[in-house]
């Protein structure tokens, strides 16, 4: 499974940045050690009166156990004193949250959860196996071209596409600006190739960049993954990490809503996704070929009003900008 590929593979970079850290702080140590031969007795020493306050404390020998709790101290204090300024005495992790291990509990009897960076770690293996990485190098808000789009006014509309565009593009960057101190949420609708993915890429590139956690997928993707979760359960080997992200990455992003073979199974997931997602007050866009008419026909009424209620709707129209852009008609 893809996914799965996805998930080794971000555990085994993880463990790497542990054996890197750990394995710089070994030759940092011996480096130490070479220049300064009394820190070695003394880290020796400290290991060996570790042991001895273990037994001394079952042994209730309390004044014993002062004793080599002074002592202990003391050489610590020693030891301080002669520390290079590059100090071995903890690995210097990427993550401090972590120690490197993916994964960290809160507190004792605490199950353990997965780290932001190792949830980061896995975003980035998704985009590297569906190759948003290149797509995103392509489609942001650099390379966003208004020319593409039609400047005669659309009678039907009252305005043109390109000046319909300008005001989606407004919508898209006050998103990316106000991430941090509002909570909101976009549907983009409008027919195929008129921008909406492009813009979504958008999003999605300046907000991994300011290091937010950014998830894309398209709906029958995430159709797909819910229905091996709830189907394939018994062939699966790992946790299914996907379905965690989606609850809790920054922002979600969801394309071609509307293209997926829905089922009661689907359907329900999709309602949970977005209404848990509106309760965490966690962003989600996304974007579909189906008209506000469209969407209640095809979802419940407990979706749209979910949709309706909470989410900024901004109509896409024109012409196939993916045909002008492949033939290079610039208007």
């Amino acid at each position: 499974m893809r996914y799965k590929t996805a998930y080794q593979q971000a555990l085994r970079d993880i463990e790497s940045k542990r054996i890197l850290a750990e394995s710089k702080q070994e030759k940092t140590r011996e480096e130490a050690y070479k220049k300064t031969p009394r820190l070695r007795e003394i880290d020796a020493a400290l290991g060996e009166i570790g042991i001895n306050l273990a037994k001394l404390a079952l042994a209730g020998d309390v004044a014993a156990l002062s004793k080599a709790r002074e002592t202990s101290e003391a050489l610590k204090a020693e030891r301080l004193s002669l520390l290079p300024k590059k100090s071995y005495l903890t690995p210097l992790y990427s993550c401090k949250k972590c120690k490197d291990t993916g994964y960290i509990s809160t507190s004792p009897g605490i199950p353990v959860t997965a780290c932001v960076c190792f949830r980061q770690r896995l975003i980035e293996e998704y985009y590297s196996l569906s190759n948003m990485r290149e797509v995103l190098r392509d489609e942001n808000f650099d390379t966003f071209d208004i020319r593409l789009f039609d400047n005669k006014v659309a009678d039907k509309e009252g305005l043109s596409p390109r000046a319909n565009m300008e005001i989606n593009h407004r919508v898209a960057i006050n998103f990316v600006q106000t991430f941090d101190d509002e909570f909101q949420n976009i549907l983009m609708y409008g027919e195929t190739g008129l921008g909406k993915t492009f813009l979504s890429h958008c999003i999605a590139k300046d907000l991994l960049d300011a290091g937010k956690t950014v998830l894309y997928l398209t709906v029958p993707r995430l159709c797909k993954v819910i229905e091996d979760a709830r189907f394939n359960r018994d062939y699966l080997t790992e946790p299914n990490e996907m379905l965690d992200a989606v609850d809790e990455v920054d922002l979600l992003v969801l394309d071609d809503l509307g293209a997926e073979m829905s089922t009661v199974v689907t359907s329900a997931a999709l309602f949970d996704i977005i209404n848990q997602r509106l309760l965490t007050r966690k962003s989600t866009v996304i974007s579909s070929n189906l008209t506000p008419p469209g969407l209640t026909a095809q979802y419940s009424e407990r979706i749209v009003s979910r949709f309706i209620g909470n989410y900024q709707m901004i109509k896409f129209f024109g012409e196939d900008i993916r045909a002008k852009k492949k033939y290079g008609g610039l208007l």
